[in-house]
């Protein structure tokens, strides 16, 4: 469930036209501590500074229009955009329903090698069948326009949840154990997620969780060079590129190493902890600052509640072990030292 378009491309927009010694102040103060939000702008002004000032003057243009038809589907609502696609409503006129429609910004569309990814984002997840991951119905071409088509989720984004504040132990866990199992049911296919963070995870109102968006994802056998040209949100860091969002990188990931599934533990690890917390694990003013902090130093453990059971502690430690060697080898050991934690 993206950010709205409108409230992304004002803070764009604004952000984009002071001068860059003021974005960090501004966007602070604009963002209301809003991390997910902040990092999204700040991966448009990077799209911004790499296509030499080409979407500086571009309004925000929805790649559809209500009511346009891509095969059977008939679009009813934009759900939400951001730099690498847009998200709609849209109802299946065969089979009667509602689902959600994803695809690439015309800033992108015209790009062989972004829809190739963009390809290769619906083969990710057709090749996953879960409960607790979001179900993709087709891959639908029409009129130039291309499209994955997913299940619509009914609910919030772990992230919307999280403005409300930290979430007690008995909720935080039961969503930590499905988010858990549906990055298990990834691994075991050989697919590595690499952008797990709360907005990427739906909390549906019957309570089932839903871990979102594998635009990231990428085969465990992948190489080092398809790494860096996946589809992202991408961060420049001087001369280097990384790929994900960066309160939730792993130490690897932030250096820029190849990656494995132990990546993503880490990040499961940064969203437990900011559930039951509140706070980022790793917080910093910049992306220089983040990444200091996931280098260098260790969450507050002070700021975890209390009456955390020592299993759960224990959990959240491994996963965030900054040598991958230490660091839980695989969610399910997490999900089980969770479970034995109570």
């Amino acid at each position: 469930m993206p950010v709205p378009f409108e409230r992304l491309e004002s803070l764009y927009h604004a952000a984009r036209l002071r001068p860059a010694e003021q974005r960090d102040a501004f966007l602070a103060e604009a963002c209301g501590g809003d991390q997910e939000l902040r990092h999204e702008i700040e991966s448009l002004l990077t799209q911004h500074a790499a296509t030499g000032g080409f979407l500086a003057d571009v309004p925000h243009v929805p790649a559809l229009a209500i009511g346009t038809r891509i095969g059977v589907y008939r679009i009813t609502a934009q759900l939400g955009a951001g730099g690498m696609g847009e998200v709609y409503q849209a109802r299946d006129t065969k089979l009667d329903r509602d689902v959600a429609i994803k695809v690439l910004p015309h800033t992108l569309a015209a790009d062989p090698d972004r829809l190739t990814r963009f390809e290769r984002e619906a083969r990710v997840l057709a090749a996953l069948n879960h409960p607790n991951i979001a179900q993709i119905y087709g891959f639908e071409e029409s009129g130039g326009v291309n499209a994955l088509v997913m299940e619509l989720i009914e609910g919030e984004t772990l992230s919307d949840r999280l403005r409300r504040g930290p979430i007690p132990l008995d909720e935080a866990l039961p969503i930590a154990r499905q988010i858990a199992e549906g990055l298990e049911a990834a691994h075991d296919k050989g697919i590595i997620h690499r952008d797990v963070k709360p907005s990427n995870v739906a909390l549906t109102s019957t309570g089932l969780v839903k871990v979102l968006d594998f635009g990231l994802a990428k085969g465990s056998m992948a190489t080092t060079a398809d790494a860096r040209q996946s589809p992202a949100v991408i961060t420049a860091v001087g001369n280097g590129i990384l790929l994900g969002t960066v309160a939730y990188m792993s130490p690897e990931q932030a250096r820029g190493r190849p990656i494995d599934k132990r990546t993503d533990i880490w990040a499961f690890g940064c969203v437990l902890y900011e559930m039951l917390t509140g706070r980022l694990a790793f917080a910093g003013a910049t992306t220089s600052d983040h990444i200091a902090a996931i280098l260098e130093r260790e969450p507050d453990w002070s700021a975890l509640p209390p009456e955390t059971p020592s299993g759960v502690r224990q959990s959240l430690q491994r996963c965030l072990e900054k040598d991958p060697r230490s660091r839980c080898h695989d969610i399910a050991d997490a999900r089980l030292q969770l479970d034995s934690g109570y």
